[in-house]
Order: structure tokens, then sequence, then C-alpha cells
């Protein structure tokens, strides 16, 4: 049986040599799939203020904070999701926006800075997109003249988001209400 045992790992590992040491020429390699993982290109606010002079497309901002887990969880699935990221991109320029950030940021003649308060503060621009709504995640929707289409607060799963990126991202909310939209496409 030791005999038996031996000739057939000998016989699988001349083979697995043969195999790992045989040279191989160009049209013999399986065809290399490339990459075709899609991802949100994140700007800051003032990216895409400058971009939004070049070419027109609605904004879409994520106000989060580093203590968030409900963000970090949001970064790690829900922005990952390639569906996601292909309609974001299309429609949107996607800005990451730490409502706790403490560089001034100069936006239609007026410069938003950092307030301190007790432990942790807030930044005036995240205070003034959430209209004093402060609970993260939460996102904002600004269409091409940066007027605020709505605000969506909360962890969105792919399957929760993408209704609103759609209703936003198309131009719905012109005429209709978010949840006369959600009907219509059922």
């Amino acid at each position: 049986m030791k005999k038996v045992l031996f000739g057939v790992f000998s016989v699988v590992g001349v083979a697995l040599a043969m195999y790992t040491f045989s040279p191989i020429k160009k049209g013999d390699q399986a065809p290399q799939s490339a990459d075709k993982t899609v991802a949100i290109k994140w700007m800051s606010w003032q990216e895409a203020v400058e971009a939004n002079k070049k070419e027109k497309k609605k904004i879409f901002i994520d106000c989060y904070t580093d203590w968030c887990g409900w963000c970090k969880k949001m970064d790690a699935s829900t922005f990952t999701d390639p569906k996601v990221a292909e309609l974001m991109n299309k429609h949107f320029y996607a800005v990451k926006f730490d409502a706790e950030q403490k560089e001034n940021i100069v936006f239609d003649n007026h410069t938003f800075k950092y307030i301190a308060s007790g432990s942790r503060g807030v930044h005036e621009l995240a205070y003034a997109l959430l209209d004093g709504q402060l609970g993260y995640p939460a996102f904002v929707y600004l269409d091409e003249k940066f007027q605020r289409v709505t605000i969506s607060p909360g962890y969105k799963t792919p399957e929760q988001i993408m209704p609103e990126l759609k209703f936003v991202g198309e131009g719905h909310y012109n005429g209709k209400t978010y949840e006369q939209y959600v009907k219509s496409t059922k």
C-alpha cells in the first residue's frame, strides 16, 4: 500500500513540476479579465464646484463623520456596489464631506467655518446643507445650480439608495414627489 501511494504521489509531483516549469507561449495563456469594478469618483466640495463650472451635473453630498459606524458600513457596502457607483458617476459629482472638518470653505461669497461645541463641533456648511439636522450618515442632493433638491438621512443599502439616485439623477423630482416616483416604478 505504501508503494502504491508513493507511486501516485510521485506521478502527481512530476506532472505538477512539468506543468509549473513548462515554458508558456504567448498565445497559450488564458485571457486575463480586466478589472471592470466601477468605483465612485469621490471629490472634495471645491473639486465638485470647479468641475461643475466646466460641465453641469447634479451634486450628491455624503455628510459623514470619522466616528460614525453606519457611515463606514455604507462606504464598505453600499458605495462599493457597482450599480450604485455607475449611476452615481453618470448623474452626479459625488462629494465626501466630513461634517466635522476644520478647514474653511468659501462658497458663493461666504466663508463656512468649523464651530467647536463640547468635545465635537460641526462645520457650518454641513449644518446649512442639513438644515441643522445633524444625524449621520446623511445625504444631500443638489441640482446643477447648487439648489437643494432633498435631504436623505440614514444608512441605505444599495437597493434603498438606487431609487433616490434615479429620482434625482434623472430629473424625476421635477413634477413628481418621491412617493409618486416610487409608485410609478413598481
